[in-house]
């Protein structure tokens, strides 16, 4: 099948919004749970035998290898776990059993992406009434990625409802040694995103700004600078 046309791209300064609970030298939320010192290696022993990127950093996971993730970086732990901590449904552009880093080349495009799913979350348990932190981690990406902008035949892709034919797709590239994709935000008009399926092409990351998502009933959230950094 035919694959999308490929674009040389430089693009500095792209946005990735992650929830502050999971950035790096955050207090793990265990402590909060744990009576005493031994309970909380106790805690973290069990944590440990189940969270995916330590798992996927032994080289036990299905859907990547050790040798392609990334060690001794800046923030190397939040690389990794965008492409061991896979949705159980996948995304648009993965499935379950390996991640992507998905980013926009505009914060707003970020923000909107991150709103709309949050929201989506919100909905399924019918409460509107949340208040989240994330954290903006910027990267720098320099490569040919395969482009579905405007190129012919890729516009289910795009779907707002479904990932069956962006995940197809994205398999196919993944075995043909793809980069990744470039592809408009389909929940920010105008915006534009990538996804990148290989952990040592995040380049220069770093924390930016936090940012805080309030629902206050409805499903449009109030995004506004978070002071408390």
């Amino acid at each position: 099948m035919t694959l999308p046309p490929l674009t040389a791209a430089r693009q500095q300064d792209t946005h990735r919004l992650i929830p502050s609970k999971y950035s790096d030298g955050g207090d793990s939320v265990l402590a909060r749970i744990a009576n005493d010192d031994a309970h909380l290696q106790s805690l973290f022993d069990l944590d440990h035998a189940t969270n995916e990127r330590l798992i996927g950093e032994n080289d036990l996971l299905p859907g990547i290898g050790i040798d392609e993730l990334v060690f001794g970086i800046p923030h190397y732990r939040i690389v990794n776990a965008a492409f061991t901590h896979a949705h159980p449904l996948g995304s648009r552009f993965n499935g379950p059993e390996r991640g992507a880093w998905y980013a926009g080349f505009a914060l707003e495009t970020a923000q909107a992406e991150i709103a709309f799913h949050k929201s989506v979350e919100l909905a399924e348990i019918d409460w509107f009434e949340e208040s989240v932190t994330y954290d903006d981690y910027l990267a720098d990406f320099a490569g040919s990625f395969h482009d579905v902008r405007g190129a012919k035949g890729f516009a289910d892709c795009l779907d707002p409802q479904s990932y069956r034919t962006s995940q197809s797709l994205a398999e196919r590239l993944l075995a043909a040694g793809s980069a990744g994709v470039l592809y408009p935000s389909v929940r920010h008009p105008g915006g534009t995103c990538l996804a990148c399926f290989r952990p040592t092409l995040v380049n220069n990351l770093r924390k930016g700004d936090r940012y805080r998502f309030t629902w206050s009933g409805t499903p449009e959230p109030r995004v506004e600078l978070d002071e408390a950094i």
